[in-house]
């Protein structure tokens, strides 16, 4: 379970550097961690992200087809997306307009 954890923080960290009005996706934070078999771990640590005392911006993780898959581990069904729309991401039936104008890739983005 330590392994777990240790992946979680690494993610945590990652999710915490995606700017305002920008998302990415599960996929590309695992290629990122040099883990790009690992979306589905990704995914889990976002469930457990509103545990963390340290804010995790975790409504700006998506599925790679942009579609608001995590909202139902927020507090309400709405919220993910309300905190998107406030950030200036627009939403239709649960999947961002415009994706590739707001994708985040860390890879490109961020220096390892």
């Amino acid at each position: 379970m330590e392994k777990h954890n240790d992946f979680f923080q690494l993610v945590f960290q990652v999710v915490r550097l995606i700017p305002k009005g920008r998302v990415t996706n599960y996929g590309a934070i695992a290629k990122y961690l040099g883990a790009a078999r690992s979306s589905r771990m990704v995914g889990w640590a976002m469930n457990a992200a509103h545990a963390q005392k340290k804010k995790v911006p975790a409504h700006r993780v998506v599925n790679r087809n942009g579609e608001l898959t995590g909202k139902h581990h927020f507090e309400t069904p709405f919220l993910m997306q309300e905190l998107l729309e406030k950030e200036g991401v627009k939403v239709v039936k649960d999947k961002i307009k415009n994706f590739d104008k707001h994708f985040w890739d860390p890879l490109k983005e961020l220096e390892m």
